[in-house]
């Protein structure tokens, strides 16, 4: 039924929560599993005060990458050792637009993601991912709600 399944993920366990599920999908109809994250840009703060405005970027993007490359990377090759053809992709910029585009590059046939299961001012401060992709994917997608089962998560 599925060819390619694309599974986002944040590095969260709560985002991890969706791989089981990708992985009975996978195994059963034969599908690729192209893992990825996206790295948001950082905001640029400029202090009005500063009579000579210096830009600080927080975040070594080289380094964040790097990071990233190794955590997907051990995820893949655990599916791989369950027999699960897998893949992934690091991409930068907004989330939503970068989870839309890499399904669209990719050919996934499906997106499988876990919620984070924010609701009210959370949500309204954090946004939900889950959410901004559902009103604007133009494919199957398989959301579970991550359950909260301790701190970190």
């Amino acid at each position: 039924m599925y060819k390619t399944i694309l599974v986002p993920l944040d590095g969260s366990r709560r985002a991890e929560a969706i791989l089981p599920h990708a992985e009975e999908m996978a195994l059963c109809s034969k599908a690729q599993i192209v893992l990825m994250r996206v790295i948001e840009p950082t905001p640029i703060v400029v202090d009005p005060y500063d009579p000579l405005p210096a830009i600080y970027e927080t975040h070594d993007i080289e380094f964040q990458v790097r990071q990233i490359e190794g955590y997907l990377a051990g995820i893949e090759g655990e599916l791989r050792e369950k027999g699960i053809n897998a893949s992934h992709r690091v991409v930068q910029g907004p989330v939503v637009e970068g989870i839309i585009a890499t399904a669209e590059n990719v050919q996934a046939d499906l997106i499988a993601m876990a919620s984070h299961g924010r609701s009210g001012l959370s949500r309204v401060f954090y946004g939900s991912v889950a959410a901004g992709v559902l009103q604007h994917v133009d494919r199957p997608l398989l959301l579970i709600r991550a359950r909260t089962d301790g701190p970190g998560e």
